[in-house]
């Protein structure tokens, strides 16, 4: 079965769809959030920091990301330390986050043999392209917890904030994982609803792989 790896911008519920994946199907869930503020923390000199400068953030976190799944990929590969024969069935995760350039990860990803990222993992990219200024101020200040950034926020810089960033990051964003093989879900309306939704999705390709699977051990069996 292939990793799964959610992409899209912020608020579009990534994490949501992350823990309902782990709840139903027992993937492990990495946040790539998480995981770039420990990688800047620990080499705070390649300037990985979140809600910062986000484009050199997610360039410079690129090359780690590309080694990272190719070598958690499902790709056939062979170097000198033979991780492939280190990995353990069924062992999958979810990752999820927003600080991903596919462009540099793809040009690493070149050395595993992984020339399509969607031949390899379950590409999920989630949107909200369906929704005004004051549609986004309602659902920040509806969602919003005390570990989101824009808690606390007034109306008006909420309101600033889905103007200026959140509507056209969330347009930007939909050309470049559509480029990139992902299935993108607009999640603007009945959120909820598109996530259970990706789930069954997700299931028909998990049970589709299994069935191509069985049918190729049988075949092997069949000619010895």
């Amino acid at each position: 079965m292939k990793n799964i790896i959610i992409a899209g911008a912020s608020r579009t519920g990534k994490t949501s769809l992350a823990t309902k994946i782990n709840e139903e199907l027992g993937y492990f869930v990495i946040s790539l959030d998480k995981v770039a503020a420990i990688f800047g923390r620990a080499y705070p000199q390649l300037d990985v920091r979140l809600h910062w400068d986000y484009e050199k953030a997610r360039d410079n976190f690129a090359p780690f990301l590309g080694h990272f799944l190719g070598v958690f990929s499902d790709a056939r590969y062979e170097d000198e330390q033979n991780l492939k024969a280190r990995k353990i069935k069924e062992n999958r995760f979810v990752m999820e986050g927003a600080y991903f350039n596919f462009d540099l990860i793809s040009s690493v990803l070149n050395m595993y043999g992984i020339k399509k990222l969607n031949e390899h993992f379950i590409l999920i990219g989630l949107a909200q392209n369906n929704k005004t200024a004051d549609e986004f101020v309602r659902d920040f200040k509806k969602y919003d917890t005390e570990d989101d950034w824009t808690y606390g926020w007034s109306d008006e810089e909420l309101k600033e904030y889905a103007v200026s960033r959140a509507i056209p990051f969330n347009r930007e964003m939909t050309g470049f994982l559509t480029e990139h093989g992902f299935t993108v879900y607009d999640t603007s309306v009945n959120r909820e609803q598109v996530l259970v939704q990706i789930i069954n999705d997700i299931k028909s390709q998990i049970n589709v792989a299994k069935c191509c699977v069985a049918s190729a051990e049988e075949q092997a069996v069949a000619l010895s």
